[in-house]
């Protein structure tokens, strides 16, 4: 395995066990959908994810995310975002749901449903 792809396991393994930790224990494992731009053409869509946490602050988790989900973080004026393409559906819950896997996927038939949406 290369060194670069090492890394990028590594840094995904770091950020699903991160998430991990955050969401135990926890009642209701909620993520805030924020979005920050749609392109022109409706196609793609940029998304911030946040979650409260334990001491009751919002925490920007999208780098995060990125990672657990093998997304390429993008950093649009100064703020991180998640590009996704298509249109016709709730893209925020599309990206919650992905993470809820990215997270939970081999430990319940239900993992894409352990993480719950809102928008911001």
């Amino acid at each position: 395995m290369t060194t670069k792809k090492a890394q990028l396991l590594a840094e995904r393994d770091d950020a699903r066990e991160t998430l991990r930790q955050m969401f135990d224990g926890r009642e209701r494992k909620t993520v805030y959908t924020i979005l920050r731009h749609v392109s022109s053409s409706g196609m793609s869509r940029d998304i911030s994810l946040l979650t409260v946490s334990d001491d009751g602050t919002l925490r920007d988790i999208t780098w995060l995310a990125c990672h657990a989900m093998d997304e390429k973080p993008k950093d649009k004026h100064g703020r991180w975002v998640v590009r996704v393409g298509g249109c016709g559906m709730d893209m925020g819950f599309h990206v919650v749901y992905n993470l809820s896997y990215a997270l939970y996927g081999k430990e319940t038939d239900r993992a894409g449903y352990v993480l719950h949406h809102e928008w911001a």
